[in-house]
């Protein structure tokens, strides 16, 4: 065979083009083994070891959304009978719970509470408080999204009407009585 008949060659042809090919594969492929897709955290967890950020989280039950709205409606019940202890219950009792309102960031269930206790001392000061236009985004079967507005109706001299939006996420969280939604992050603007 001539050399000229090896270089027209569809065989010989075919293997440059394979061999340009896993050059091409071998240049790339590592740089593609270092760009895996993000891994999810455990809220407030940061410092967790790769094994733990990479554990699934579970679907979403068909009841979440309803258990959601649950919380909230608990919540303005007991904002409404002036009991501050059951409206902070749909928080979750820990350090890392942050509550963002105005220029401030509260971190911490007690402290939270201790701030609403500052701003509202007396059942006049509390109103009656609804919530509405909540939108429930179920992230998970354990974190969910949920924007809304909320709306404070209040005598003149105990502040005045006032109101804005919300925007919280909730966990799914093992509690005393099973697993519970609880909110870990709250953040509250006023817009009246």
């Amino acid at each position: 065979m001539s050399p000229r008949f090896l270089a027209r060659s569809p065989f010989l042809s075919g293997l440059r083009v394979a061999r340009a090919a896993v050059l091409a594969l071998a240049t790339v492929l590592p740089v593609l083994g270092g760009c895996s897709g993000p891994t999810q955290r455990p809220p407030g967890n940061f410092n967790a070891s790769p094994r733990e950020r990479a554990i699934p989280l579970p679907a979403p039950d068909l009841n979440d959304r309803t258990d959601v709205r649950r919380v909230l409606r608990r919540q303005a019940r007991a904002w409404n009978e002036g009991d501050l202890e059951t409206y902070m219950a749909g928080y979750a009792r820990t350090d890392t719970l942050r509550f963002a309102s105005g220029q401030t960031v509260r971190t911490g269930w007690e402290e939270t509470l201790a701030r609403y206790r500052r701003g509202y001392p007396s059942d006049e000061a509390m109103g009656t408080l609804s919530f509405s236009e909540m939108d429930v985004d179920l992230l998970s079967g354990r974190h969910a999204l949920v924007f809304g507005r909320w709306d404070l109706a209040r005598a003149p001299e105990a502040g005045g009407d006032a109101g804005g939006l919300f925007t919280l996420l909730l966990e799914n969280v093992r509690t005393d009585e099973g697993r519970r939604w609880r909110i870990v992050h709250d953040h509250t603007s006023a817009g009246n």
